[in-house]
């Protein structure tokens, strides 16, 4: 006898499938999936710039049918959510079908009705809905707003008046906004700013890593002797005049920062300066202020350089080579009219130390000798090959921070024995400048969450009134007045969205010139003050220790002009090359 013949299991079977058809919030486990309706919902949350929103609520609602449903699900970090629901058969003809998103800093919701299209008919007989829905959300002002642009601000005066460490401020500020969000967040939602998650993915490794790989590498070459037997040849091909020495230091300090990171040069170039300056009878400060101007005009230049070209290029995708090729010329002509300047300023103090140096002056007591040949060799070709893999990053589509990994690995095994990693990782590589810039990327995602970043955006591009000089001329001035005053690391970092937001939208600034704008800006603003780049501050410093004080405002006096000049001759370059 069949199955179908039996009473018992037939009932049985009957009362299976009317189950399944009644039970309410149908899913793919609690209905037959034999003719039944299968509904497909996806789409993107953006905000009004059309940059996607992650941890988005949205909730899919259908009603007016005998199977109604109601389900939530968070947007990933492309902000895209996918709904499946699984329906009796007919369930779907007349449902209203109703979605809508909630975010903090947002208006509190868009609803939309979808009208789903039947795309097929799968195996089982069963249709297939799908429908597609892209909500835009609007931003509101918030408390959340109001909390992270004041920690924004307090991170920005803690580090502008060295009140602390910048590691200290930067983590502080990030510590705050984490607190404010899982100890308040949970009884007051509206002060939930910024999710562990979000921060996390805020961190940006490839800046971190770059920056590690070029310390490890740094650090070995300096176990070699190679910067002070450099600088000492500077010193013999001065041929005898103090004013030659100046400007052979400046384009030594230029070139090595469009390699290595400013502050490094610095650290190891300062010195063999102050030995050099003090055998000559010379004010060591008539050397620094010019190689420091120099640094940060040559970090400038490539994509390495200084910390925020790492930043954008890290940001936008931009290539070495875009770097090279949009900012190499614009800084030979700043660092041609930085030399001219600083020959003229100092011309009374070089003039003083005399014409021959060497008849009147002996050498400098430096040991300048190179210490180990072999792991010169060896660094220089490691080096050498990070720089090929920078120059072909883009055509192999690798982040710079693998090509500097690559460099840093094959020197470490290279060398075996001759490097002590872990004295290496203790000594050369600077924790406290990777921990500031993971705590800033938290502080600048927290400031982008609640929408600040976006009010900052609208109002630069409701200024610049949709035209391509006006924007270029704000981008370049303003941030090299505002690194004049701030870090330029952080300034940086906040501006990131607002140029990507002003490239998107204002017409003609597609090519990228408002990148090469804040690049300009913000690594040469950074030589207008004392404390506007941190190789400024390392130099002060190290010039102090040895007894020479630079002062704020004789900073201020000295660099000031040459730093308003370079920006007029980035303004003149960028109208009418770049545009």
């Amino acid at each position: 006898m069949s199955i179908m013949r039996n009473q018992p299991v037939r009932i049985v079977f009957i009362l299976i499938v009317l189950l399944g058809v009644w039970m309410p919030g149908a899913d793919a486990g609690t209905i037959n999936a034999l003719n039944a309706e299968n509904l497909y919902v996806s789409g993107q949350i953006v905000n009004s710039h059309g940059e996607a929103i992650p941890e988005a609520s949205v909730t899919l609602a259908v009603t007016g049918n005998d199977a109604p449903v109601k389900k939530t699900v968070l947007t990933d970090g492309n902000g895209r959510y996918e709904f499946k629901a699984l329906f009796p058969a007919g369930s779907l003809l007349n449902a209203r079908i109703l979605l809508e998103a909630r975010k903090l800093s947002y208006a509190p919701s868009v609803r939309i009705s979808l009208l789903p299209i039947r795309a097929s008919i799968d195996a089982l007989g069963s249709s297939v809905y799908l429908a597609e829905a892209n909500l835009t959300l609007m931003r509101v002002a918030s408390p959340a707003l109001w909390i992270s642009g004041a920690v924004l601000l307090f991170v920005y005066v803690m580090i502008g008046f060295e009140l602390v460490h910048r590691t200290l401020a930067a983590l502080a500020g990030a510590t705050l906004l984490l607190s404010c969000s899982y100890l308040v967040g949970p009884f007051y939602p509206d002060l939930r700013i910024i999710s562990f998650e979000i921060a996390a993915r805020s961190v940006d490794l490839n800046v971190i890593f770059l920056l590690f790989s070029m310390m490890m590498i740094v650090g070995v070459c300096e176990k070699t002797g190679m910067f002070q037997w450099l600088a000492h040849r500077c010193y013999r091909i001065s041929g005898g005049r103090a004013s030659l020495l100046a400007a052979v230091l400046m384009i030594l300090t230029a070139v090595t920062s469009s390699f290595l990171d400013n502050v490094t040069t610095m650290l190891l170039i300062i010195p063999v300066t102050i030995r050099i300056a003090r055998s000559l009878g010379l004010n060591p400060i008539a050397l620094m202020v010019p190689e420091v101007f120099a640094s940060n005009v040559g970090g400038t230049a490539t994509l390495i350089g200084d910390p925020p070209n790492i930043m954008i290029g890290s940001y936008t995708g931009l290539t070495f080579m875009d770097f090279g090729l949009n900012l190499g010329l614009p800084c030979l002509l700043v660092m041609a009219v930085s030399v001219l300047f600083f020959l003229i300023y100092y011309a009374k103090d070089y003039r003083d130390v005399g014409k021959a140096i060497e008849s009147k002056h002996p050498e400098p007591a430096i040991d300048f000798a190179i210490k180990d040949r072999r792991l010169l060799f060896l660094s220089l070709v490691s080096l050498g090959i990070t720089i090929v893999l920078f120059l072909l990053h883009g055509i192999l589509k690798m982040a710079p921070s693998i090509a500097a990994l690559i460099g840093t690995t094959i020197l470490l095994i290279s060398v075996g024995r001759r490097v002590d990693i872990v004295e290496l990782l203790e000594t050369k590589v600077e924790w406290s400048t990777l921990v500031f810039f993971a705590a800033l990327f938290t502080v600048i995602a927290a400031a982008q969450e609640s929408g600040l970043i976006h009010l900052i955006a609208d109002g630069v591009k409701s200024a610049s009134g949709d035209s391509l000089i006006v924007a270029v001329l704000m981008i370049l001035w303003v941030s090299a007045l505002a690194s004049a005053v701030i870090d330029n690391i952080p300034y940086t970092a906040t501006m990131l969205p607002v140029v990507a937001y002003l490239t998107a939208t204002v017409p003609g600034a597609q090519n990228g010139v408002l990148w090469w704008a804040l690049a300009m800006g913000a690594c040469l603003g950074g030589n207008g003050t004392l404390i506007g780049a941190s190789a400024n501050v390392v130099t002060a410093g190290m010039a102090e220790k040895a007894g020479y004080r630079i002062a704020f405002a004789q900073y201020l006096k000295i660099c000031l002009p040459p730093m308003i000049l370079s920006i007029v001759v980035c303004t003149i370059w960028l109208l009418a090359v770049e545009l």
